[in-house]
């Protein structure tokens, strides 16, 4: 029986799977590796890490699952999104990969606003210039390290460098490369203009493909480093977001998936290159061909419930201290939580916003102060949905969930109630990963298209629906709009 395998870039480490033509995963790889920050506000990697990490990962995956590089059919990758690596003619790396959660380029982001036009940036590639995008990070090297520059030949996002060294070939999927903010979004490639505007060398750039195309071949050097076969198939693939989402399955416009890890994402697929006009939620192509998405992201999402934990609940069960708030009734209580414990993304794109208890009483305990965050984590999503909504994304009546913070019954339903939609979980919990083997079990002629390796893949269970307390919910989340606008000022503060 055939196999293929997904590979995950993450920002922590690389994990391979494999999966069968039946969807179900043979096999699990994994690689840890560490982020550098030499300065304040910036965060690095070192290309060769990813490198080393995929080499074990898929070594370990195939060890799992008992299998033989001769047994995978096709390779499909994904990864962390954003980050900016360079290489110089030979393909050698010439400084650290400069990450997405990188905060450095705020200067960058204001030059590169006023040289496009803040509404023509937008227009053209569906987002603001934000600190954790690609094109401010190429800015901020031409003005900081001349040297480097100076022998620049090659900008790939970090899943593209495994993949050149998977296969010798220069190249990056549309999703991913959308998350440049150098592309033409309707165009589905990279812009001229832009890259004309910021004095970027377009022979930089890698050609684009979809997500299942394939890209290249595994290379004799790489098939003796991982244990794969000579000449396996490797197709695009697609960035982590676009990846995760054909891994549950939304793909068709309209659908629509929440992630609730350490961040929190709510991802929706759409028909046309729709997009916020004032760029607060973000617009990329999709891993799936002649679609894109919608994404709103918030910074601190299930890290909310950790910072309480680690703060002031020591050593506490997570399911239990977020069962502990079913205790409390919903939404009748008078206290918020403001969620921006490390700055907030969507929809408010604002590095030095802070999270906050607003309301708070001699009445309240820490039941109190859990439902809090786990009802102010639902209210931040929804301000992003809400924001999609405005921008023509169709009122979901379903969400696709997935993440840690969905273990719990108690959180799962404040989310259903707080969206306004029945929330269902996939029959996977592999993610990016997943979506990567699916898109290679495309490329390997397993299925026609990405709509028919999902509906045949991916199946979905009952979570949660909404209930009675939707309605206050709606009343309260108005009150919780309006806390960021009053509590900016004190934020700011020089």
């Amino acid at each position: 029986m055939g196999l293929v395998l997904g590979i995950d870039v993450s920002t922590t480490a690389t994990k391979a799977i494999l999966i069968d033509p039946d969807g179900a995963v043979r096999g699990i790889g994994t690689a840890d590796y560490g982020v550098s920050m030499p300065q304040p506000l910036w965060s690095e990697q070192d290309p060769a890490d990813w490198w080393t990490a995929a080499q074990a990962a898929i070594r370990g995956v195939l060890a799992s699952a008992g299998a033989s590089g001769a047994d995978v059919e096709a390779v499909g990758l994904t990864g962390q999104m954003h980050g900016a690596v360079l290489l110089d003619p030979a393909g050698a790396v010439l400084r650290p990969a400069i990450l997405w959660n990188d905060q450095r380029t705020a200067e960058e982001c204001d030059e590169i606003r006023e040289a496009v036009g803040p509404q023509r940036l937008i227009d053209i590639s569906g987002n603001d210039a934000l600190t954790g995008f690609t094109a401010p990070k190429l800015l901020w090297v031409a003005r900081h390290e001349p040297d480097a520059w100076a022998r620049l030949a090659h900008v790939l996002l970090p899943k593209d460098y495994v993949r050149l060294r998977l296969t010798g070939d220069y190249a990056i999927d549309k999703a991913d490369g959308s998350g440049t903010i150098l592309f033409d979004l309707a165009a589905r490639t990279w812009s001229s203009e832009l890259l004309s505007i910021l004095a970027l060398d377009p022979s930089w750039f890698p050609p684009t493909f979809e997500g299942p195309e394939q890209t290249g071949a595994v290379t004799d050097e790489a098939a003796e480093a991982t244990g794969l076969r000579s000449g396996t198939p490797v197709v695009a693939g697609g960035g982590d977001q676009s990846a995760n989402g054909v891994g549950v399955g939304v793909v068709a416009g309209g659908s629509m998936a929440l992630s609730l890890g350490t961040s929190g994402v709510i991802f929706a697929a759409t028909d046309a290159p729709i997009h916020d006009p004032k760029g607060r939620v973000h617009a990329f192509c999709h891993a799936v061909p002649g679609r894109w998405h919608m994404m709103s992201v918030m910074l601190s999402a299930a890290g909310s419930l950790r910072w309480f934990r680690d703060a002031l609940a020591p050593g506490e069960d997570f399911g239990d201290l977020a069962s502990s708030a079913a205790y409390v009734e919903a939404a009748t209580d008078g206290l918020f939580f403001l969620p921006y414990l490390s700055g907030e993304r969507s929809p408010h794109a604002d590095p030095l916003a802070r999270g906050a208890f607003v309301g708070l009483a001699l009445r309240h305990d820490r039941r109190h102060l859990v439902r809090a965050v786990l009802e102010g984590v639902a209210f931040g999503l929804r301000d992003g949905l809400d924001l999609m909504l405005e921008a023509g994304v169709p009122r979901p009546q379903q969400v696709r969930a997935s993440g840690g913070g969905l273990a719990s019954p108690a959180w799962r339903q404040i989310l259903a109630d707080v969206l306004g939609a029945e929330l269902v979980t996939t029959s996977t919990t592999e993610g990016a990963a997943y979506g990567a083997a699916i898109l290679a079990a495309i490329g390997s002629s397993w299925f026609h298209d990405v709509p028919e390796a999902t509906d045949a893949l991916v199946r979905t269970s009952h979570a949660a629906e909404p209930g009675p307390a939707a309605a206050a919910y709606a009343e309260v989340h108005a009150v919780f709009r309006k806390l960021y606008p009053a509590l900016a000022p004190t934020f700011h503060r020089s």
